[in-house]
């Protein structure tokens, strides 16, 4: 097996710009007195799961980038709740398509991480 020597290289880094875009479609539809609200937590959500992925890489040791990974995973769990928000709040309405999706991304890059959290151990 190949090393990687980038974090671009890694699958989880690239589902994690995937979220982003996604985060950036649906949060685009919102309701504008949410720009500074929502909107703007869920894009934060969703841009510290690359960022911090990308992060981590770059440590030398597992320990640190453990570390990094965690705060992923609080990132992925912290977006799915704001989801859950959005929605109940009805500001999510037609997209269901592209919940579904981004949840379905969301629930497989934590599961990715976790499994590289197992092997850095």
């Amino acid at each position: 097996m190949e090393k990687i020597r980038n974090f671009k290289e890694l699958r989880i880094w690239q589902k994690g710009i995937e979220i982003v875009k996604d985060i950036y479609i649906l949060t685009k539809r919102f309701p504008k007195e949410e720009l500074y609200g929502l909107t703007s937590q869920m894009r934060r959500s969703a841009i510290s799961i690359p960022s911090n992925i990308a992060e981590g890489f770059k440590r030398y040791h597992n320990k640190e980038y453990s570390q990094f990974l965690h705060i992923t995973l609080g990132s992925a769990a912290e977006l799915e709740t704001q989801l859950t928000i959005a929605k109940e709040l009805g500001f999510i309405k037609n997209e269901e398509k592209l919940i579904v999706g981004i949840l379905e991304k969301l629930d497989h890059t934590s599961r990715m991480i976790s499994s590289l959290l197992n092997k850095l151990k």
